[in-house]
């Protein structure tokens, strides 16, 4: 199976640098470091290799006589690529995670052969910035990446996001883009959301087809199941005395919305009635684009603005539930756990965590975020690829009614009992 690439030494430097930044995780620009120019590992004259952009080869050139380099998955036990050449590089074109062996002869002599092994060596895992869901929903693979291989790990992602994880894991070191050194490591893996990667080089199956979290798995070569990561809440005191339960009615999208004209206020009544607080915990009071807005809905406790995610997730951990859509916040809520009332229609509820309280309406248009006919685009606020400019458009979540969330919330083990 020719899987592979080759070339000379001079396309070590180059990288993918295009490749790289046409990968998007929800709409943000990829922060990947390149790797290293030349590959960190050292072998007999004069071979280095090593597994930070998939898997890469150099060989010096020689006067006389020609390398032959074989590159194999050990899991599975295919031949992936075979080569002869006087000098240069072999690079293959899966940049997920593949247990490779590399074997290398001059002239019929065996130089080299490497089966990898990550135990003891640098790892690192680059998760992009800017997302809170998506990094709450990835992170945990990385970590039973490192159990499974015994590795030093080293994990880069955004700063308002590492103080969610640091105190908890005191065996990952944890890095922005900018102080990640390239040249440390054995192996680099680079998480995210791969948009039009039909070739499939940065993930092994669609992320379509298995889930928002469950893709990083795969990606990492470690089990899909899911399971929340730790979060650090420094402060352990309740907010407010009172039962509350937290909401959040905002997102990055319009398609993510709940958009009943009339849910969210006749929800915040209904919790209101049966003795909670209701506490909306949104970064944004307002958000929206050209004509459409969305605002806070009547008679919630408005706890929105630029706070630390560490405060998020302490108004999550003591509230009796949380309610809200397809978005960072209910990871945050699953990671601290608390019961998740989930309102999405655009998502299968495979694209999400597992919760006894996921809402969608079947009835209506839905999922198309799953469908891989249809490509998500970043910049269009108002996205709904199968009715968009219609009646039908967002009825996924249109016609989701308020006495379906208001069953669903009634099946939560105390609703509503006196405290």
């Amino acid at each position: 199976m020719n899987d592979e690439t080759v070339g000379n030494t001079a396309d070590v430097a180059s990288g993918n640098e295009a490749e790289r930044d046409s990968s998007t995780s929800e709409g943000h620009k990829s922060t990947f470091r390149a790797p290293a120019s030349v590959p960190t590992q050292s072998a007999a004259q004069g071979i280095r290799f090593d597994f930070n952009d998939g898997c890469r080869v150099v060989l010096p050139n020689r006067s006389s006589g020609t390398w032959t380099v074989k590159l194999a998955d050990t899991e599975t036990g295919n031949g992936l690529f075979e080569t002869t050449l006087a000098g240069g590089i072999v690079a293959s074109s899966k940049k997920y995670f593949v247990p490779f062996s590399i074997e290398v002869d001059a002239d019929g002599q065996r130089v080299l052969e490497h089966r990898f092994c990550a135990r003891d060596q640098d790892v690192l895992i680059e998760f992009p910035v800017g997302t809170l869901g998506d990094i709450i929903g990835w992170f945990p693979y990385a970590v039973k990446f490192q159990r499974q291989h015994g590795c030093r790990l080293t994990c880069s992602m955004g700063p308002l996001l590492i103080p969610l994880f640091r105190a908890c894991y005191p065996d990952i070191v944890f890095v922005t883009p900018d102080e990640v050194q390239p040249e440390r490591f054995y192996a680099t893996y680079r998480i995210g959301l791969y948009f039009g990667d039909e070739a499939n080089v940065h993930q092994p199956t669609d992320f379509q087809l298995v889930g928002l979290h469950r893709t990083a798995g795969y990606m990492l070569g470690v089990a899909p199941t899911e399971e929340p990561p730790k979060i650090d809440i420094p402060d352990q005191e309740r907010p407010i005395a009172e039962r509350y339960v937290c909401i959040a009615v905002q997102s990055s999208t319009q398609c993510k919305y709940w958009n009943h004209p009339t849910g969210w206020r006749e929800i915040v009544q209904f919790l209101k009635q049966h003795g909670y607080r209701v506490v909306c915990i949104d970064q944004k009071a307002t958000h929206g684009t050209g004509m459409v807005w969305n605002h806070l809905p009547h008679g919630v406790e408005d706890q929105t603005g630029d706070r630390p995610l560490a405060e998020r997730a302490q108004w999550l951990r003591h509230a009796d539930f949380f309610i809200g859509l397809s978005s960072g916040l209910s990871w945050l809520a699953w990671a601290v756990g608390t019961p998740v009332v989930m309102i999405s229609g655009f998502t299968h509820p495979i694209n999400e965590f597992a919760t006894p309280y996921r809402v969608i309406n079947f009835h209506t248009c839905n999922s198309c975020w799953n469908d891989v006919r249809v490509r998500f685009d970043h910049k269009d606020f108002l996205w709904c690829p199968r009715h968009a400019g219609t009646p039908r458009q967002f009825e996924c979540t249109r016609l989701i009614t308020t006495e379906q969330v208001r069953q669903t919330i009634r099946r939560i083990p105390g609703f509503g009992a006196a405290p």
